[in-house]
């Protein structure tokens, strides 16, 4: 029994470190790319495979699929966008499919894996841009950060207005 236990344990912290993308999309990828690069020869990574991520900016439905506007940001290890100002631009996701603007809500963070296509490709539509467009192949949607309580918050009693009187002016 004892033995069991150790070997589910194990299994679930494997499971835990796992990197975001699935491995055989990520075995096919290019990790190692960077964004700077991309952006000035985009052309070279037409029809490649690669991992980005960021901060969802702005998610759109379209006939054809979802848009996703994504603010770029460094990966980690695991694939996981930094938490981090710096970003190298932004890029566009598209999803065939409808997603849910309201789960893909400005702010999350997301890591993709998908081809490079052209710039002003048809499945746009109508929407001529400059950014790099990626036809996801995998993504990962990361869950919201719940802000940190190891640092000193401030709590005035005097301003809690949570049991208050709806009648009173603030």
């Amino acid at each position: 029994m004892k033995t069991i236990s150790v070997l589910f344990g194990t299994l679930l912290f494997l499971q835990g470190c796992t990197y975001a993308i699935s491995p055989p999309m990520a075995e096919k990828a290019a990790k190692d790319v960077p964004f700077e690069k991309l952006q000035t020869d985009p052309g070279a990574f037409i029809g490649k495979l690669l991992i980005l991520g960021g901060t969802i900016a702005q998610t759109t439905n379209t006939k054809q699929g979802t848009v996703i506007e994504v603010v770029q940001k460094r990966l980690d290890y695991w694939g996981k966008p930094e938490r981090t100002r710096r970003s190298g631009g932004r890029f566009l996701v598209f999803q065939p499919g409808y997603l849910d603007p309201m789960v893909f809500a400005p702010g999350r963070d997301i890591t993709v894996a998908g081809e490079v296509l052209e710039p002003n490709t048809p499945v746009l539509g109508e929407q001529h841009t400059d950014y790099i467009v990626v036809l996801s192949k995998e993504y990962r949607l990361w869950e919201l950060e719940r802000p940190s309580w190891n640092r000193p918050q401030w709590f005035d009693p005097l301003y809690d207005t949570r049991n208050a009187d709806p009648r009173m002016p603030e």
